[in-house]
C-alpha cells in the first residue's frame, strides 16, 4: 500500500454570473505582445475621407483583453474548435480579398 493516497476526483459546479457584463461588437482585432502577455484590442474599422478627400478607415478601439499566453493558447484552440464546426455545417468562411463579400463590414465608397 502506498503512502501517497490517491487524490479523488471531484464534480465542481460552475456558476456564471453576467449581471455585469457588457456586450460590444467588432469587427477587427489588433494584437500586441510581450514576454509575459498577449493584449488583443476589440473595435470598429470606420471608413471615412481623410481632409485630403483620400479614403481613410479609423480603427476605433472598443474593448482591451489582456491574457497571459496560456489563457492565450486556451483562446486560439477554442476559437478554432467553434470556427472548425460552424464552417463543417455551413461551408468555408471567405476572409476577404478580390472577388469577396465582407458581408456587412463597413467599406470604403468606390
Amino acid at each position: 500500500m502506498s503512502d501517497n493516497p490517491q487524490p479523488q476526483s471531484q464534480q465542481v459546479q460552475l456558476r456564471i454570473d453576467e449581471s455585469r457584463m457588457d456586450t460590444t461588437y467588432a469587427n477587427t482585432i489588433r494584437t500586441s505582445t510581450t514576454p509575459d502577455e498577449v493584449v488583443l484590442d476589440f473595435g470598429i474599422n470606420l471608413p471615412m475621407p481623410s481632409p485630403d478627400g483620400k479614403p481613410l478607415i479609423s480603427f476605433n478601439v472598443g474593448s482591451r483583453i489582456v491574457l497571459n499566453w496560456r489563457g492565450a493558447k486556451r483562446l486560439a484552440i477554442s476559437l478554432g474548435q467553434v470556427i472548425r464546426q460552424f464552417e463543417e455545417r455551413n461551408g468555408e468562411i471567405p476572409l476577404g480579398g478580390t472577388g469577396e463579400s465582407s458581408q456587412g463590414g463597413p467599406r470604403l465608397a468606390e
